[in-house]
């Protein structure tokens, strides 16, 4: 979970209706963390004391705060995380008059022109000026957190976006956002003496080394340069020793964010845009002009304002909370978490297009906030609006006989099985990467579910396969005696129109069988024994599956319906994944055999 360090005269300078210090222990501070879901992470201060609450002292004042929501970013930062306390504990609102909207782009005399030459490396930017006092130490350090903290953990290690501070007075308009050859572009980077090209960077250069994995296989990479030439930055690896140096005691700063997904850059620009604007900062938007389409159009003023409302009927807020609430205490209890609504009538997305219109809420997620997927984010934010320990605790009124589900006696059926036939459990993570679960089993993916805003690409998709996990570990398992036998029972998920949100989860039962004789063979005879112990009948197809030898490998036919599959692993998958030795593995879903 991301952790914080705010300085404690700007964070309560910001937090609190004057400015001073509101919550004067710590159980009080606390508690009002928990409207942002944080824990204090470090001593308190004291009233009256030393700031850092430590007998040493701190010069700084640094509070130490955990945050264990990851599906806002927009707390990472000294000025966030004082804004949602600020919303909440005190009720205070706040205004970005700078955003431009759809159909409504605000006028700027600067803009950053963005070549279709980029488009295949790092294709999308947004930016903006903040105009203000001399920036602090203490207010440049907190810039550089948030632009770490966004980088990392939002950015997925820069890869997905990346953040870069340059010294207006020292940058020509218009800036030029282009692709170029690695070997053929130099300039000096921060923290090193001399020129270096691009190719140079990523092989010798701390960060270049660090985040080499981003750009090198691409054959074109990003570059920042202004009207005159002069180099700003690399994106996302290094900003150049002269304009992309920011110091103390500047008062003009460019912000450019650069990256993969244009949702995700703009969010981590408007979530900038804000912090800055509430230290005092004059927001001034800047234009983008892409030669190519994007989400957004060719050319977009930020910071740009493009979440969409979310509808939730009041009868899942009282389903939920377990308590009736009315349209204006839901729109209050939103207000403390600086979301705007409205009672309306509507109906909520995924609803069948002929249900009957109900009431509820439309709330409007603030600009520096794009998590509200689903109604149920809604009901999430009156609940800690309100406050929880407004909700009466409630004994069930009602006895009730817990008892195991068929599906789960099946299920443990189905492991007995296995371990007889000398197979040893594993149980996985159901969320992985794209390479793990897709590409290294020459999989299309067509029917993989990407999680909307993921915190790192190593949990960006929900498998629909439990064979790619078993796999993972035998990637690792090289130095184990074989043969390696290992069997999972566990939940896959998996793109469904048939479904009522499009989406199916499934309980599986995979096998993987590594060794010098495995072959299709041996894959059917553990397949034959399960079947035979569980008394169910079963045919074999052929099967086209990609992961698998052409020939070896069958489909799985019960009851007139494919439920599952099996054969030799196909040798690429192997060497995708590092495996010496050939491998048998199958899957069957088993909420469809106990169908039968």
């Amino acid at each position: 979970m991301p952790k914080i360090e705010v300085t404690h005269d700007m964070f309560f300078r910001l937090a609190s209706p004057d400015g001073k210090r509101a919550w004067n222990t710590k159980e009080e501070f606390e508690e009002a963390l928990v409207c942002a879901k944080a824990e204090l992470d470090s001593q308190y201060p004291p009233p009256g004391g030393d700031p850092s609450g430590s007998p040493g002292g701190n010069p700084e004042g640094m509070i130490k705060i955990e945050l264990n929501d990851t599906n806002r970013p927009d707390l990472w930062g000294t000025a966030g995380l004082a804004r949602q306390l600020a919303s909440h504990c005190f009720e205070k609102t706040y205004e970005y008059p700078f955003f431009s909207r759809p159909g409504d782009m605000k006028k700027t005399s600067r803009h950053v022109i963005v070549e279709k030459s980029v488009e295949k490396a790092r294709p999308f930017l947004a930016g903006f000026i903040a105009k203000g006092a001399a920036i602090s130490d203490a207010g440049l350090k907190d810039m550089i957190q948030t632009q770490e903290k966004l980088a990392w953990n939002f950015g997925r290690r820069r890869r997905g976006v990346s953040m870069g501070l340059y010294r207006v007075s020292r940058v020509q308009w218009p800036i030029i956002y282009k692709g170029v050859d690695p070997d053929a572009v130099s300039f000096e980077p921060l923290q090193w003496e001399g020129k270096l090209t691009l190719r140079e960077i990523l092989a010798r250069h701390p960060k270049g080394q660090e985040y080499a994995f981003i750009l090198e296989k691409e054959p074109a990479h990003p570059f920042l340069v202004d009207s005159a030439g002069n180099a700003l930055s690399y994106p996302p690896i290094i900003n150049s020793s002269d304009s992309g140096a920011v110091q103390v005691g500047d008062t003009e700063i460019f912000v450019e964010l650069t990256g993969t997904d244009m949702r995700m850059v703009a969010l981590a620009a408007s979530i900038v845009a804000c912090d800055m604007a509430d230290n005092g900062f004059e927001i001034e938007p800047v234009e983008a002009r892409y030669e190519s389409d994007t989400p957004f159009g060719k050319n977009v003023v930020f910071p740009y304002y493009f979440q969409e409302p979310v509808f939730c009927s009041l009868a899942r807020v009282e389903k939920f909370l377990g308590e009736k609430l009315c349209a204006q205490d839901c729109i209050q209890a939103l207000a403390r978490m600086g979301v705007k609504a409205e009672k309306t009538m509507s109906r909520e997305k995924g609803s069948a297009p002929d249900s009957a219109e109900v009431e509820g809420v439309l709330a409007r997620p603030p600009e520096y906030r794009n998590d509200f997927l689903h109604a149920a984010d809604i009901v999430e934010d009156v609940m800690i609006g309100r406050g929880l320990g407004s909700f009466k605790p409630e004994r069930p009124s009602e006895p009730t006989l817990g008892r195991l589900s068929a599906l789960t006696i099946f299920s443990r059926s189905v492991k007995e099985i296995f371990v007889g036939l000398g197979f040893q459990e594993m149980i996985y993570n159901y969320l992985g990467s794209r390479k793990e679960l897709c590409d290294n089993m020459r999989a299309d993916g067509k029917r993989m579910i990407r999680i909307a805003n993921p915190m790192t690409e190593k949990y960006e998709y929900l498998r629909d396969s439990v064979i790619a996990s078993l796999m993972a570990s035998e990637a690792v398992s090289g130095h184990a005696v074989y043969p390696h036998k290992i069997f999972e029972v566990g939940k896959i998920a998996f793109l469904d129109e048939a479904e009522n949100y499009g989406t199916a989860t499934r309980q599986y039962a995979g096998f993987l069988c590594a060794d010098k004789d495995a072959n299709f063979n041996a894959a059917a005879a553990y397949m034959q024994t399960l079947f035979y112990y569980l008394s169910l009948e079963y045919k074999a197809a052929e099967s086209d599956d990609p992961r698998f030898i052409p020939g070896r490998a069958a489909a799985l036919i019960a009851g007139g319906k494919p439920v599952g599959v099996f054969g030799e692993i196909h040798p690429e998958a192997l060497d995708n994944w590092g495996v010496a030795v050939p491998c048998v593995a199958g899957e069957i879903d088993l909420e469809a055999l106990l169908a039968l």
